[in-house]
């Protein structure tokens, strides 16, 4: 199996190679989950006349490391202007997550300026990382523009932002495309915006990126807006960013789970 891909395709499976592990255990992390249905939905669904302008993903329940996933897509809706396409990724005969994606149909863009957050990101790291990883990810926060290798910036309760580089592939002989390099990285949602001074105490039961446009360059950056919770339930808000500027919007909602304590530094 190739070290750097975090499925191998078996026929009409998808075999989850010892790098698509998460925090949780012995299951698949959440933004791999999300990075294999974007990555099924563009290679089904995809025209280059439509703009992926919305990606909703459900995680079910936990997928597990050691056994292949299955993912099936349908186009819900199509007409002149727009395309609808849910995808549901099944384990072991039981839905484990699923996914629905909004494509528009470019146009002309209206010239008038319009009322935005201003948002200014650290600088992308030149930095090579220090120990193999297969997603590359910066975090910014408590220490301002100095980035960390893992999650320890995040443990306070200020500006967080994140720089992240998927270094192989979703799938193995594939392409990692602008769209499936997103789609994955919308998961950094929650744990950006969900983050505090006492670690990561809520677990997201879904994403949704909103994106007016691809991203340039295969650096994906996110700055924390909002974050808001009561009765251990919360939601967050990112802005989403490439090398180039703001693309769109990720949100993700989450449920306490207490007593999980996900690694702050990778080892």
């Amino acid at each position: 199996m190739s070290s750097h891909a975090i499925y191998e395709p078996d026929g009409d499976s998808f075999v989850p190679t010892s790098w698509a592990r998460g925090p949780w255990g012995q299951t698949i992390s959440g933004h791999y989950v999300g990075g294999l249905l974007g990555h099924v939905i563009e290679r089904d669904a995809a025209d280059p006349d439509l703009q992926p302008a919305r990606f909703t993903v459900d995680l079910m329940r936990p997928a597990l490391l050691a056994h292949p996933v299955r993912v099936t897509t349908e186009v819900v809706r199509e007409g002149r202007r727009l395309k609808l396409v849910d995808a549901t990724m099944v384990q072991d005969g039981t839905v484990v997550g699923r996914a629905s994606a909004l494509f528009l149909r470019r146009g002309d863009q209206p010239q008038a300026d319009r009322f935005t957050t201003a948002i200014a990101m650290p600088d992308i790291p030149s930095d090579p990382p220090t120990v193999e990883v297969q997603t590359l990810v910066w975090s910014f926060g408590k220490d301002g523009d100095t980035p960390s290798l893992g999650l320890n910036a995040w443990a306070h309760d200020g500006p967080k932002y994140v720089w992240a580089n998927e270094l192989g592939q979703i799938v193995a002989g594939a392409e990692m495309t602008p769209f499936v390099r997103t789609a994955q990285a919308g998961d950094f949602a929650s744990s950006l915006t969900h983050f505090g001074e006492d670690g990561l105490p809520f677990i997201n039961a879904d994403y949704t990126l909103a994106l007016s446009r691809l991203p340039v360059g295969p650096w994906i950056g996110l700055a924390a807006l909002t974050h808001d919770s009561d009765a251990g339930v919360a939601t967050g808000t990112a802005v989403v960013v490439d090398e180039k500027g703001p693309i769109g919007t990720a949100t993700a909602t989450a449920l306490a789970n207490p007593g999980f304590k996900p690694p702050r530094e990778f080892s």
